[in-house]
């Protein structure tokens, strides 16, 4: 026969669980709210400052670093890119890598974005995934094609949320990156420095 304290403390959490979860569920949706704006913001930024044809390809990068440094944790993303070759890298390798590797995605982007033809970009919900991380779900909806489906991961570092990874048709970006880089440094004999090579020759 349950004891009548221990049917008291029963009751007494019910009533407690039944206080929290809906402030618990208010904050998920607030969290989720300023996510999905940071993102749709991002993208509506990155629409109307990055895509101007006028651009010269030093001012599309100059805008290009800035809307990264802004929205993405690009060392976050670039010491997972590089994986277990970071704890082996020295300082000097380490300061240079982030240096290329940001250097290589503002190249890249600045490319796509000189090429934009008119796509829209669409966020669609968000999920919360743990104390820090959201996943927001998007798309790019490109004329005469299918739209491409894009989830952004964020992270909330020191109050600010930051992408962290980038999702395209469920293709993690930072994964992908990954496992190129680890192909060049194996290619190398093990050694980072062959991979700095290879990104240094990227420059020219």
């Amino acid at each position: 026969m349950i004891s009548l304290s221990l049917t008291r403390r029963v009751m007494m959490l019910g009533m407690v669980l039944a206080l929290l979860l809906p402030a618990a569920a208010a904050m998920a949706e607030k969290k989720t709210d300023a996510t999905i704006s940071f993102v749709q913001k991002m993208g509506d930024s990155a629409l109307t400052e990055l895509t101007d044809k006028e651009l010269n390809g030093a001012e599309r990068q100059k805008r290009v670093r800035e809307l990264l440094r802004k929205n993405f944790d690009v060392q976050t993303i670039g010491r997972f890119a590089l994986g277990t070759h970071w704890r082996s890298a020295t300082e000097a390798e380490r300061k240079e890598y982030l240096t290329l590797f940001e250097d290589m995605i503002v190249r890249t982007y600045a490319q796509r974005f000189s090429e934009y033809s008119g796509q829209q970009f669409k966020v669609n919900n968000a999920r919360v995934l743990n104390d820090r991380d959201t996943i927001v779900t998007s798309q790019v909806i490109q004329q005469g094609g299918p739209p491409i489906a894009i989830e952004w991961r964020v992270r909330n570092s020191g109050g600010q949320p930051k992408v962290i990874d980038v999702f395209i048709e469920n293709v993690s970006m930072a994964i992908t990156q990954r496992s190129d880089f680890d192909a060049v440094i194996q290619r190398g004999g093990g050694k980072v420095e062959s991979l700095l090579v290879s990104l240094r020759g990227r420059k020219k």
